[in-house]
């Protein structure tokens, strides 16, 4: 909410004035600064921009940070190194190990555009520790291709993606990354539903099914398989029918009991919505569908109310989504 990212801005704030005074924090109710609102184009509440040098002109866009730690690590790769230079074994390590993720760039030299877009991920990316070498020893020991990000979970490397000059883009590598920070298939709910948003996927796809019934394992091991091989493509949900909390997810799908399983894709950018032709969730249909989707061939899915019999009888045409294009174009 917009009270605990206020507290916890102020907690980054307090922390930071020790250790970096020169970095200052303040706070704006733009309600009664309707003027500075115009001119930084604030659209969403709360805002957070980063100003260099005195400057006013394009300030940085702080976006996704949500805990004091990662506002302090933020701050501090925009100040200054965005990556720990790993030079031994022991202190790559010693960062696999500190916490649930990491992610370390392993190069033949340090200076190159995959350096480079690793450095700029890293800065968008304040909640994982990164770390970056040329070590001959230190890719031995992991055996590891040079030009290569590793992406360890619980100390074990869970993601190899290979870094190739002009090839990777930093939101490419952004969206890969953050994908470990949700689990393959991310249960909807209210908690979750938070960070399924921080990652920035554009493609959802949502499996609505009663998690008590009895083909339900079988229809998650084959939601599970499907995911692992899309992951950082399309990001993986599942929503439990039996959850009332849920209602509101049903209604905008326009899902009914007598549709599940049901399997959508949804484009947050556009909102189009998109349904499996298929009726089986089997993990040959899911990848199907979503491959005709990253192509561009999916058919998208208008729920729609059949048309009334006595729609053009009166003077006021009643219009659904089944025959609105055909009416109106």
């Amino acid at each position: 909410s917009s009270q605990n990212l206020s507290e916890e801005f102020a907690e980054a704030a307090r922390q930071l004035k020790k250790e970096a005074p020169r970095i200052q924090f303040g706070k704006i109710d733009v309600t009664h600064q309707p003027d500075l609102r115009k001119e930084f184009n604030i659209q969403a509440f709360p805002t957070v921009k980063f100003f260099v040098n005195g400057s006013r002109e394009d300030p940085i866009d702080c976006k996704g940070v949500r805990k004091a730690s990662a506002f302090i690590t933020w701050v501090k790769r925009r100040t200054g190194p965005s990556t720990v230079l790993i030079n031994s074994t022991d202190q790559a390590e010693a960062m696999i190990k500190a916490g649930d993720l990491a992610v370390i760039g392993f190069f033949r030299e340090l200076h190159s555009d995959s350096v480079e877009v690793f450095c700029e991920t890293a800065r968008d990316v304040p909640e994982m520790p990164f770390g970056m070498t040329a070590s001959e020893d230190v890719c031995a020991s992991y055996g590891v291709q040079r030009n290569s990000l590793v992406v360890f979970k619980e100390g074990k490397p869970v993601h190899n993606e290979v870094l190739e000059d002009g090839r990777q883009s930093k939101l490419g590598l952004t969206r890969i990354i953050k994908t470990f920070t949700l689990d393959l298939v991310t249960e909807y709910n209210i908690e979750t539903s938070v960070k399924i948003f921080d990652v920035p996927v554009e493609n959802h796809i949502l499996l609505f099914t009663p998690m008590n019934s009895e083909t339900f394992n079988e229809i998650y091991e084959n939601y599970q398989s499907a995911a692992a091989q899309l992951r950082g493509k399309i990001l993986f949900v599942l929503v439990d029918t039996n959850e009332a909390r849920n209602g509101r997810i049903f209604e905008y799908f326009r899902i009914r009991d007598i549709d599940v399983p049901a399997v959508r894709i949804l484009n947050l950018t556009s909102e189009a919505r998109y349904k499996m032709p298929a009726d089986e969730v089997t993990v040959e249909n899911l990848k199907e569908f979503c491959q005709s989707y990253l192509n561009g061939k999916a058919k998208q899915h208008l729920p729609s109310e059949e048309i009334p019999q006595d729609w053009d009888k009166m003077p006021v045409k009643v219009l659904v989504g089944k025959n609105f294009n055909s009416v109106i174009f």
